[in-house]
């Protein structure tokens, strides 16, 4: 568990490749525990800003999130991937966008005491600074999270190069993957909202109305606040 966490973390090309070659469940499962450890975590320093109550939901559907983002994305990701060039099945796919939410999810966890920080000294839900409070935070996640997003794809660049053997086939298919994983994902974050927790409204695992509006208006909103 620990040399297949360091490998993906280095993104390894050696190693990631023969795991993807041969399909390892063992890669499936070490991913799939890598990313509830990492996700939860982080989910807890997003939802403590509103309340513990809100810091437990979230750590629980921070990895629902990602797991479900994988799944959505799957076959389109399998079909770009073969459409594309890379050479890669749509299991292989599927284990190598697994690897990269796996490094995400550990990124996000690393940054958790830098956001645990910015939650301290953000303006607290109690005072007259609440609205501005909430943005901070809101941004401040959108930022980390994208974040890790990036620099979790990139890692297996390398990996796309080798398997292709070319580097135009291999970015084009990474871009392609980061686009709709951050598309998708962001999206299903705002309808499995709140993370964070609205200041003036109550703690609640969903909201009443969990398809209504999207997450774009929310970050304009946020960033109109607070530089508008």
């Amino acid at each position: 568990m620990t040399e297949r966490f360091k490998a993906m973390l280095r993104g390894d090309v050696e190693r990631l490749s023969v795991w993807l070659a041969a399909a390892d469940p063992r890669s499936l499962i070490s991913s799939a525990l890598m990313i509830v450890a990492g996700s939860a975590l982080y989910g807890f320093t997003i939802g403590i800003w509103r309340a513990p109550l809100q810091s437990l939901y979230t750590a629980v559907k921070f990895p629902l999130l990602i797991f479900l983002t994988c799944a959505g994305n799957g076959l389109v990701n399998g079909m770009l991937a073969q459409l594309l060039g890379s050479g890669l099945s749509f299991k292989q796919t599927t284990f190598a966008i697994l690897m990269s939410f796996a490094i995400a999810a550990m990124i996000l966890g690393a940054f958790s005491p830098i956001t645990l920080f910015i939650w301290y000294n953000a303006p607290p839900l109690g005072s007259k600074n609440a609205s501005a409070g909430h943005s901070v935070m809101l941004l401040t996640h959108v930022f980390v999270i994208a974040f890790a997003g990036v620099m979790a794809n990139r890692r297996l660049l390398n990996l796309l190069k080798k398997i292709s053997g070319h580097e135009r086939t291999a970015h084009a298919v990474l871009f392609s993957w980061l686009a709709g994983n951050l598309f998708l994902g962001a999206q299903l974050a705002w309808n499995l909202r709140p993370f964070i927790g609205h200041p003036s409204l109550t703690v609640q695992f969903l909201r009443d109305h969990p398809l209504q509006g999207n997450f774009y208006e929310a970050v304009w909103y946020a960033f109109r606040n607070l530089f508008l």
